[in-house]
């Protein structure tokens, strides 16, 4: 049995060589620069410190003192928190307000339209988070275009200043977030949506079913594999809530909710040229990401038999 396998996988690489050759570049540069850099991992058990002989340095006493310093840390709970909050919101709010604009878009018949919400949607993504947030702060601020729309429906007397109130902070960051990601989001979507047989709807016209029917009885099941492994794989990045937003938006009345693990690794780590406390940061990030991602995908496919291997 095992030499019938393997003749099977060479005889498999044989005939598609031709598409082994095209990601052999992909395979070079994962290896340059997501494999190599994994020497760098050295530095969570030593004192680093940058000079001409890298090979050259302390290494601490115990190995676990970087961690410990993370972990002991009156600010580990706190970003935890946030980082899971808005990680939580960030999935949810991105996953479901894709899915329903891509089905919605799906749902237009006229292509001219069509092409044009699709480019209005796209633009965000292109867009840098210095930029963003720029115009968000513009959006939000106290003569911002929302406060005016407010006060002028007499909804509010006075502004509000929505970037000062912590409260409002995690619903804003998953607001952007969902402004700046979904018509891209929806892409991958709208491709697997075109994979469907057309028959299955005419089959559905014939019964009678209207269009909310056929996107629930025939497109969302159709694409449900697709849903579920984009869903296993961005479980893996639950503790990236990102950097950027939380940075340029947070100030020190929001500090305390918009401060993330890679914030903590900025101010702490590299602002204060402590590059092994960072270090001990992404390692065990990415401890969480592989237990996360393989859950996930353990749990998918006992329970839907769906998964990513």
């Amino acid at each position: 049995m095992p030499q019938t396998r393997k003749k099977s996988v060479l005889h498999k690489m044989l005939v598609q060589r031709e598409l082994f050759f095209m990601i052999i570049p992909v395979v070079i540069y994962v290896f340059v620069f997501h494999y190599l850099p994994l020497s760098g991992w050295q530095m969570a058990f030593q004192n680093f410190k940058p000079n001409p002989n890298m090979t050259k340095q302390e290494w601490v006493d115990p190995l676990t003192k970087h961690f410990d310093t993370l972990f002991k840390s009156d600010f580990f709970l706190p970003i935890m928190r946030n980082t899971l909050a808005m990680s939580t919101i960030n999935l949810v709010l991105g996953f479901s307000c894709a899915i329903a604009f891509a089905l919605l878009l799906n749902e237009i018949r006229i292509s001219g339209v069509k092409r044009v919400v699709q480019t209005v949607s796209y633009m965000p993504h292109f867009l840098s988070w210095v930029i963003a947030c720029s115009m968000i702060n513009d959006f939000l601020s106290s003569r911002g275009t929302l406060n005016t729309l407010l006060m002028n429906f007499n909804l509010v007397s006075e502004p509000i200043i929505f970037l000062a109130e912590p409260n409002r902070f995690w619903a804003i960051i998953g607001i952007s977030n969902v402004w700046k990601s979904m018509g891209w989001n929806s892409i991958i979507y709208l491709a697997a949506i075109s994979a469907i047989d057309p028959e299955l709807y005419e089959s559905a016209d014939i019964d009678g079913a209207g269009r909310f029917s056929k996107m629930w009885h025939i497109t969302l099941p159709s694409i449900k594999s697709t849903i579920l492994v984009l869903l296993i794989m961005n479980i893996g990045w639950i503790l990236n809530a990102g950097f950027e937003p939380q940075f340029l938006l947070g100030n020190a009345l929001t500090w305390d909710v918009a401060e993330t693990i890679d914030v903590y690794v900025i101010r702490h780590g590299i602002g204060r040229r402590n590059f092994s406390l960072g270090t001990a940061v992404g390692m065990f990030k990415t401890l969480v990401s592989i237990i996360l991602i393989y859950s996930a995908n353990y749990l998918s496919r006992t329970f839907t038999k769906e998964s990513l291997v």
